[in-house]
Protein backbone atom coordinates (compact mmCIF):
# COMPACT_ATOMS: atom_id res chain seq x y z
CA UNK A 1 0.00 0.00 0.00
CA UNK A 2 1.75 3.15 -1.05
CA UNK A 3 -0.13 6.06 1.11
CA UNK A 4 0.63 10.05 0.86
CA UNK A 5 0.70 11.98 4.39
CA UNK A 6 0.68 15.71 4.43
CA UNK A 7 -0.43 18.33 7.01
CA UNK A 8 -0.86 21.95 7.38
CA UNK A 9 -2.66 23.11 3.87
CA UNK A 10 -3.65 25.93 6.30
CA UNK A 11 -6.38 27.58 3.59
CA UNK A 12 -4.09 27.77 0.15
CA UNK A 13 -5.71 26.78 -2.61
CA UNK A 14 -2.49 27.24 -4.80
CA UNK A 15 -0.96 24.45 -1.99
CA UNK A 16 -3.83 22.51 -2.08
CA UNK A 17 -3.77 22.15 -5.91
CA UNK A 18 0.04 21.38 -6.05
CA UNK A 19 -0.30 18.43 -3.33
CA UNK A 20 -3.56 17.11 -5.42
CA UNK A 21 -1.33 17.07 -8.43
CA UNK A 22 1.80 15.42 -6.59
CA UNK A 23 -0.63 13.27 -5.03
CA UNK A 24 -1.75 12.01 -8.69
CA UNK A 25 1.73 11.83 -10.00
CA UNK A 26 2.43 9.21 -7.11
CA UNK A 27 -0.58 7.20 -7.34
CA UNK A 28 -0.97 6.25 -4.13
CA UNK A 29 -3.68 4.45 -2.19
CA UNK A 30 -4.76 7.44 -0.35
CA UNK A 31 -4.26 10.97 0.76
CA UNK A 32 -3.61 11.53 4.76
CA UNK A 33 -4.33 14.79 5.82
CA UNK A 34 -3.04 15.50 9.70
CA UNK A 35 -5.39 18.48 9.72
CA UNK A 36 -5.22 22.55 9.90
CA UNK A 37 -7.00 22.36 6.05
CA UNK A 38 -8.60 25.38 5.81
CA UNK A 39 -7.91 28.40 8.38
CA UNK A 40 -4.19 29.79 8.76
CA UNK A 41 -4.99 30.32 12.55
CA UNK A 42 -4.23 33.51 14.54
CA UNK A 43 -0.10 32.89 14.87
CA UNK A 44 0.63 32.69 10.82
CA UNK A 45 0.65 34.85 8.14
CA UNK A 46 -1.55 33.93 5.23
CA UNK A 47 -0.04 31.72 2.82
CA UNK A 48 -0.01 32.05 -0.85
CA UNK A 49 -2.97 31.83 -2.67
CA UNK A 50 -5.27 31.67 0.68
CA UNK A 51 -8.96 31.13 -0.50
CA UNK A 52 -10.31 28.49 1.75
CA UNK A 53 -13.28 28.12 -0.44
CA UNK A 54 -11.04 26.76 -3.11
CA UNK A 55 -9.69 24.40 -0.73
CA UNK A 56 -13.14 22.78 0.18
CA UNK A 57 -13.96 22.66 -3.00
CA UNK A 58 -10.32 20.94 -4.41
CA UNK A 59 -10.37 18.89 -1.61
CA UNK A 60 -14.49 17.60 -1.83
CA UNK A 61 -13.10 16.83 -5.41
CA UNK A 62 -11.59 13.66 -3.90
CA UNK A 63 -12.94 13.00 -0.95
CA UNK A 64 -13.15 9.23 -1.44
CA UNK A 65 -9.42 9.44 -1.31
CA UNK A 66 -8.63 10.94 1.73
CA UNK A 67 -8.41 10.15 5.02
CA UNK A 68 -8.30 12.95 7.59
CA UNK A 69 -7.50 14.02 11.11
CA UNK A 70 -8.47 17.21 13.34
CA UNK A 71 -6.14 20.05 14.01
CA UNK A 72 -5.87 23.06 16.27
CA UNK A 73 -7.34 25.15 13.32
CA UNK A 74 -10.20 22.79 12.15
CA UNK A 75 -13.64 22.95 13.85
CA UNK A 76 -16.60 22.69 13.30
CA UNK A 77 -17.89 25.08 10.90
CA UNK A 78 -15.34 23.68 8.41
CA UNK A 79 -17.07 20.29 8.74
CA UNK A 80 -20.02 21.57 7.65
CA UNK A 81 -18.73 23.04 4.07
CA UNK A 82 -16.15 19.64 3.81
CA UNK A 83 -17.72 16.07 2.31
CA UNK A 84 -15.40 13.89 4.24
CA UNK A 85 -14.97 13.33 8.26
CA UNK A 86 -12.08 16.09 9.76
CA UNK A 87 -13.04 15.93 13.42
CA UNK A 88 -11.31 12.96 14.56
CA UNK A 89 -9.07 13.74 16.95
CA UNK A 90 -6.74 10.24 15.77
CA UNK A 91 -6.93 7.24 13.48
CA UNK A 92 -4.90 4.01 13.06
CA UNK A 93 -3.50 2.91 10.36
CA UNK A 94 -1.99 -0.53 9.73
CA UNK A 95 0.37 -0.71 6.66
CA UNK A 96 2.97 -3.46 5.85
CA UNK A 97 2.15 -4.92 9.09
CA UNK A 98 3.35 -2.03 11.39
CA UNK A 99 0.67 0.12 13.46
CA UNK A 100 0.59 4.80 12.23
CA UNK A 101 -1.04 6.57 14.98
CA UNK A 102 -2.41 9.76 13.04
CA UNK A 103 -2.98 13.10 15.08
CA UNK A 104 -2.49 16.28 14.46
CA UNK A 105 0.29 16.93 17.15
CA UNK A 106 -1.07 19.47 19.39
CA UNK A 107 -2.44 17.46 21.92
CA UNK A 108 -0.33 14.20 21.27
CA UNK A 109 3.27 14.50 20.17
CA UNK A 110 6.29 13.53 21.07
CA UNK A 111 6.63 14.81 24.12
CA UNK A 112 2.71 13.57 25.35
CA UNK A 113 2.20 10.62 23.77
CA UNK A 114 -0.52 7.97 23.16
CA UNK A 115 0.18 4.24 23.96
CA UNK A 116 1.57 2.67 21.34
CA UNK A 117 2.68 -0.80 20.83
CA UNK A 118 6.53 -1.01 20.29
CA UNK A 119 8.25 -0.41 16.84
CA UNK A 120 4.79 1.60 15.57
CA UNK A 121 4.74 4.79 14.22
CA UNK A 122 3.54 8.49 15.69
CA UNK A 123 2.64 10.47 12.31
CA UNK A 124 2.09 14.21 13.72
CA UNK A 125 1.95 17.63 11.67
CA UNK A 126 1.48 20.90 13.63
CA UNK A 127 5.03 21.98 13.87
CA UNK A 128 5.56 22.58 9.99
CA UNK A 129 8.76 20.73 10.24
CA UNK A 130 9.65 17.45 8.61
CA UNK A 131 10.73 14.69 10.87
CA UNK A 132 12.02 10.94 11.35
CA UNK A 133 13.16 10.37 14.79
CA UNK A 134 13.52 6.98 16.52
CA UNK A 135 11.89 7.71 19.78
CA UNK A 136 13.04 3.64 20.94
CA UNK A 137 9.91 1.92 21.05
CA UNK A 138 8.38 3.97 18.33
CA UNK A 139 9.57 6.22 15.64
CA UNK A 140 8.02 9.58 14.92
CA UNK A 141 7.37 11.11 11.71
CA UNK A 142 6.60 14.63 10.45
CA UNK A 143 5.61 15.51 6.90
CA UNK A 144 5.76 18.99 7.53
CA UNK A 145 3.45 21.75 6.07
CA UNK A 146 1.95 22.02 2.60
CA UNK A 147 1.69 25.63 3.13
CA UNK A 148 3.87 27.11 5.60
CA UNK A 149 7.09 25.79 6.59
CA UNK A 150 9.32 26.81 9.10
CA UNK A 151 13.03 26.20 10.12
CA UNK A 152 13.99 26.62 6.54
CA UNK A 153 12.01 23.10 5.54
CA UNK A 154 10.44 23.58 1.91
CA UNK A 155 6.77 22.65 1.20
CA UNK A 156 6.63 18.91 1.93
CA UNK A 157 4.95 15.70 2.47
CA UNK A 158 5.66 12.51 3.01
CA UNK A 159 5.29 8.88 1.07
CA UNK A 160 5.02 5.52 2.73
CA UNK A 161 5.74 2.49 0.72
CA UNK A 162 6.80 -1.33 1.51
CA UNK A 163 8.09 0.52 4.80
CA UNK A 164 9.81 3.13 3.72
CA UNK A 165 9.07 6.88 4.83
CA UNK A 166 10.05 9.17 1.78
CA UNK A 167 10.22 13.04 2.09
CA UNK A 168 9.08 15.05 -1.04
CA UNK A 169 8.96 18.68 -1.01
CA UNK A 170 6.62 20.19 -3.60
CA UNK A 171 8.72 22.28 -5.46
CA UNK A 172 11.87 19.92 -5.59
CA UNK A 173 10.98 16.84 -5.34
CA UNK A 174 12.35 13.93 -3.57
CA UNK A 175 14.66 15.02 -0.35
CA UNK A 176 15.64 11.93 1.69
CA UNK A 177 14.36 8.30 2.45
CA UNK A 178 14.05 6.87 5.58
CA UNK A 179 13.64 2.87 6.44
CA UNK A 180 13.79 1.01 9.54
Amino acid sequence: MKLMIASDIHGSAYYAEKLIEAYANERADKLILLGDLLYHGPRNDLPLGYSPKQVIEILNGIKDKLLCVRGNCDTEVDQMVLDFPILADYAVVYADGKEMYLTHGHKLNPQNPPPLKKDSFLVNGHTHIPAYENMGDYTYVNPGSVSIPKENSGHSYMLYENGKFILHELNNGLICCFSE
